[in-house]
């Protein structure tokens, strides 16, 4: 055997698995690649949460006079501020996500009068332009996404984070295909790829190719360039309901 076909990968794995020795280093090798890309994972895991938590700490605390002031127009327009909804998380995990209340107390039971308008047509997402159950007040908060800042307090329990999949209703997530199930693989997010690039105007298919996308190349940079592209794609209210 020449040296050109020592030199190859394949016949030298070959040859290894030919002795004890070999095998039990190859047994290794591979336990050892497998340990690496285990740590990378949760190092990575580790390094998200951490930012979750500090970003979120300092932007509430940032924030707080504002928010306070938000609650406050809130409650002037009559009943509670906060509203509460069950979203669902990672691997389908059922969670209380926040929001500043933007429609009428009775927006749920309204509901079913205003499905025949959805722009997204019969999918599964949900978008009415000039929806008549939003107030006054929740007009200026949704076109700014000012509605949104309360789930900081879902990123610092750890429910949510600053960037990932939006989280679905429960609904929703019964017509799901196994094909959509893929966005509850991560954390969902309080801003998202899809958010910067159309926001609510891209319509249910295009959201779930974009959120895999994402899940499939997800890293700190990428996170950090989504968050700064959503405050310019905020500010010009793109996509906005």
């Amino acid at each position: 055997m020449n040296d050109m076909t020592h030199n190859d990968p394949s016949v030298r794995s070959y040859l290894a698995l030919q002795t004890p020795w070999g095998r039990w280093w190859l047994r290794l090798h591979v336990q050892w690649e497998r340990l690496l890309w285990h740590a990378l994972v949760f190092g990575a895991q580790v390094s998200k949460r951490l930012f979750d938590i500090v970003t979120s700490s300092v932007a509430i605390a940032a924030l707080s006079p504002f928010l306070l002031l938000i609650l406050l127009l809130v409650r002037m327009d009559g009943g509670r501020a906060i509203f509460v909804q069950t979203r669902v998380g990672r691997f389908g995990r059922e969670f209380k996500m926040y929001k500043f209340r933007s429609m009428c107390l009775d927006a749920e039971q309204r509901l079913k009068d205003v499905l025949a308008q959805n722009q997204h047509g019969q999918g599964i997402t949900f978008k009415v332009k000039d929806d008549p159950r939003i107030t006054k007040v929740g007009k200026w908060l949704r076109k700014f996404s000012l509605d949104e800042l309360p789930q900081l307090f879902n990123v610092l329990k750890g429910d949510m984070s600053i960037v990932g999949p939006r989280p679905p209703l429960p609904r929703e997530v019964e017509r799901y295909t196994l094909e959509d199930r893929r966005r509850l693989e991560v954390t969902p997010g309080i801003t998202c790829i899809w958010q910067i690039s159309g926001r609510a105007n891209i319509d249910f298919s295009g959201q779930v190719l974009l959120d895999v996308r994402y899940i499939e190349s997800q890293s700190f940079w990428t996170d950090l360039k989504i968050i700064l592209r959503t405050f310019p794609a905020v500010l010009m209210s793109k996509g906005a309901c």
